[in-house]
């Protein structure tokens, strides 16, 4: 009761907190706003046996330069992973390289990128962003997986619909997807709001892909949500080839991640960086309000 009310309360005052508050927050959850500094956390993941996703913190691009230059930006940083024999792939978000602005620009943009992963034998993950999108970003997956193998897509599974997706990208053979519960805000005829009813079709998608062979990205913090994944990975014998564990930078996990790497199972970790570190540090906090305490506690200590 008291942790309810204590998590409400920083909801509240999140818009009047100070800049520093913020910035401690940031160091935290953003590898820094540079791809130098984060490149160096990719590196220092990688040797402690975890793999890595990189992702530029913005979305919706409002213009074509500002959509090109992101473009450009991870076009380099699939050059310099690969000259630094990084174990690390690249996330992007439909809207960040011009989906808004227009789908033929988002295309010619994301065949950059496409083109860029083949030259440098890596992966690229088409993030899923609000329902609104949701229709034209499987398009552009679908498309892309006809010119090269290594992309993948993700589902969410606080919408109703996600369950006819996985049933369509199942027909695919080499289908990868990240299986995440959703952090956008939808109208209630097309998404679970209630947060039991949401992990219960997170699980029944992550089994449906188990039964199928399908590659999944496990992403969740919850212990509830691990163990009973753990459970189904133990019931129908699934082989460590075939999912991966995702985290976001940071984010505490009860000794989660050591027991994900000792049973041999692969961990990646979602690495944000850039200049938009503000908005999404915020973001974090108004999706787990108990950051605020990790960081008192960390203050009280020092």
């Amino acid at each position: 009761m008291i942790h309810s009310i204590f998590n409400r309360f920083v909801i509240t005052i999140i818009p009047f907190l100070p800049l520093s508050f913020i910035r401690m927050i940031a160091r935290k959850y953003v590898a820094g706003e540079s791809s130098q500094g984060a490149l160096k956390i990719v590196q220092g993941l990688n040797e402690n046996g975890y793999s890595v996703t990189l992702d530029i913190l913005g979305e919706h691009s409002k213009n074509k330069t500002e959509a090109q230059s992101i473009t450009n930006e991870y076009a380099d940083l699939y050059k310099r992973i690969h000259n630094q024999k990084l174990d690390c792939n690249i996330s992007i978000k439909p809207t960040h390289i011009g989906l808004d602005i227009g789908e033929d620009i988002a295309r010619t943009n994301l065949v950059t990128l496409l083109n860029k992963a083949h030259e440098t034998r890596n992966f690229l993950r088409i993030d899923m962003e609000s329902s609104e999108v949701t229709d034209t970003t499987l398009d552009l997956y679908n498309e892309c997986k006809t010119q090269y193998s290594e992309v993948g897509t993700v589902l969410q599974a606080c919408l109703y619909r996600s369950e006819k997706d996985l049933k369509i990208l199942s027909t695919d053979s080499n289908c990868n997807f990240r299986l995440c519960k959703g952090i956008y805000r939808e109208s209630p005829e097309i998404a679970i709001q209630k947060r039991r009813e949401i992990n219960y079709n997170f699980l029944k998608l992550l089994r449906y892909a188990f039964e199928h062979k399908i590659y999944v990205g496990i992403a969740t913090h919850n212990l509830e949500l691990l163990r009973k994944t753990y459970d189904i990975i133990d019931e129908l014998k699934i082989s460590t080839d075939k999912f991966e564990f995702q985290v976001l930078y940071g984010v505490p996990m009860s000794g989660w991640l050591e027991k994900h790497i000792e049973n041999g199972y692969k961990v990646r970790v979602y690495v944000p960086f850039g200049k938009d570190w503000y908005a999404y540090s915020i973001r974090r906090l108004k999706e787990n309000p108990d950051i605020v305490g990790y960081i008192l506690k960390d203050i009280f200590r020092k």
